[in-house]
C-alpha cells in the first residue's frame, strides 16, 4: 500500500505531468480526425505522421517545405489569455511561404513548448491550428508538445510548424519570366499578420502607455483585437489563377515589402512601388506617427497592407487583378534586383 505522502509521481513533482499530457492529447482527437482525408494513414499519436504519396494529375511532383513561428505576437496572445488565433496564424503563415512556389498544402505539423501545460490553452491552440488546417486542405497528421519547467515563464509558450505541400515542377513559381514592364500586384493584408511586433509592441505599450484593452486612436477596435488580426492564407485564392499566369510571388512577412521582393526578383530588374496606390490601414499610421518611424523603416518592418505580392504581365494584369482583388501598387524596371520605394 502506497503512503498518502507518495501519491504523486516524482516527475509531476518535478513539473512534468505526463499523465496529464496523455490526457489532453487523447481529447484532442476528433479535432486532428477532422483534418485528415484519405492519404492520412495509421493512427493519431505515433512516432511519426503517416501521409500516403498520392499526386493525381500531377506530372513531375516536387514536395516544397517550410518551418516557422508566430514570433512576439505571442506576448499578446498572454496578455489577452486567447490562443486560438496564433495556432490558426501558425498554419496560415507556412501555407503562403509555400504557396508562392505555386504549391498546395498536403499535411501539417506543429511543436508546443512551455513549463507546465494548461488544458485550457492547449485546447484552444489545436482549435486554432484544426480550423486553419482544414481551411487549407491540409492535414494535420503530428506534433510534438514539450513540457520544460524553468524554461518558460508561467503561462507562456512557443509555437513552431513545419509545412510539406507539393508543385508539379513545370508550375514551380520562381521569378525566372519576369521582365521590366511586367505590373506588380498587392493583396490585402489583415493587419500585421506575424511581424513586426517587436517594434509595435514597443510603441503601443511603452511609448504610447496603451494596454490590449485601450481603443487603437481613431478606431473601435481594441489594441489586442487589431494585433491578433489572423494571419490571412492567400493560398487557395492564388490556386484559382491559370497556371503560367503569375511571374513571381513574394510573401510580405519579416522584412516587409524592402526585404521580401527582391526573393522573386530576377538580378536585372527592380521592383519600383508606388507607396500612393493604396492606403495603408489605420494601424500602421498610428504605429509611425508614434513611434517616430522613417517611412522607409516603416516598409522594411511591416508589410504596410499587402500581405502577399503578384507579378504578372501587363496583357494578364486587369484578369489577375480581379480574380484576386488585387491592387496594382507598381511595376519592374531595369535594375540589380532591389525594392525602390516611391512616396
Amino acid at each position: 500500500m502506497k503512503s498518502k505522502g507518495r501519491n504523486k509521481k516524482a516527475y509531476a513533482s518535478a513539473g512534468v505531468d505526463v499523465d496529464l499530457g496523455n490526457k489532453l492529447k487523447r481529447g484532442i482527437h476528433s479535432l486532428v480526425r477532422q483534418t485528415h482525408g484519405p492519404l492520412v494513414l495509421g493512427k493519431i499519436g505515433g512516432f511519426g505522421g503517416l501521409f500516403r504519396a498520392n499526386f493525381h494529375g500531377i506530372r513531375e511532383p516536387v514536395l516544397v517545405a517550410s518551418i516557422d513561428g508566430v514570433g512576439t505576437k505571442l506576448r499578446v496572445a498572454f496578455a489577452l489569455n486567447k490562443h486560438d488565433t496564433v495556432g490558426a496564424d501558425l498554419v496560415n503563415h507556412c501555407a503562403d511561404d509555400i504557396a508562392v512556389l505555386g504549391a498546395r498544402p498536403l499535411f501539417f505539423l506543429d511543436y508546443i513548448g512551455c513549463g507546465k501545460l494548461e488544458p485550457r490553452v492547449f485546447r484552444q491552440l489545436l482549435r486554432g491550428f484544426s480550423r486553419a488546417s482544414r481551411s487549407a486542405g491540409c492535414a494535420l497528421i503530428g506534433g510534438e508538445t514539450a513540457q520544460m519547467p524553468g524554461m518558460y515563464r508561467k503561462g507562456e509558450y512557443d509555437l513552431a510548424g513545419c509545412i510539406i505541400g507539393v508543385v508539379d515542377r513545370g508550375n514551380i513559381i520562381d521569378g525566372r519570366k519576369i521582365r521590366p514592364g511586367d505590373v506588380i500586384l498587392g493583396l490585402e493584408s489583415n493587419g500585421l499578420h506575424t511581424n513586426g511586433y517587436s517594434l509595435a509592441r514597443e510603441i503601443l505599450f511603452r511609448k504610447m502607455r496603451l494596454k490590449v484593452t485601450s481603443r487603437v486612436p481613431g478606431s473601435a477596435k481594441t489594441v489586442g483585437q487589431e494585433l491578433l488580426r489572423v494571419h490571412k492564407n492567400y493560398q487557395p485564392l492564388l490556386a484559382k489563377i491559370p497556371s503560367g499566369m503569375i511571374k513571381g510571388l513574394a510573401h510580405i512577412t519579416g522584412g516587409g515589402l524592402i526585404d521580401n521582393l527582391p526573393r522573386t526578383l530576377p538580378s536585372n530588374c527592380d521592383a519600383v512601388i508606388e507607396t500612393k496606390s493604396w492606403r495603408a490601414p489605420r494601424i500602421f499610421r498610428v504605429l509611425e506617427k508614434n513611434g517616430k518611424v522613417d517611412p522607409q523603416e516603416m516598409y522594411q518592418v511591416f508589410n504596410m497592407g499587402i500581405g502577399m505580392v503578384a507579378v504578372v504581365s501587363e496583357v494578364d494584369a486587369q484578369r489577375v487583378m480581379s480574380m484576386l482583388k488585387a491592387k496594382r501598387i507598381g511595376q519592374i524596371a531595369r535594375g540589380n534586383g532591389r525594392v525602390r520605394l516611391k512616396f
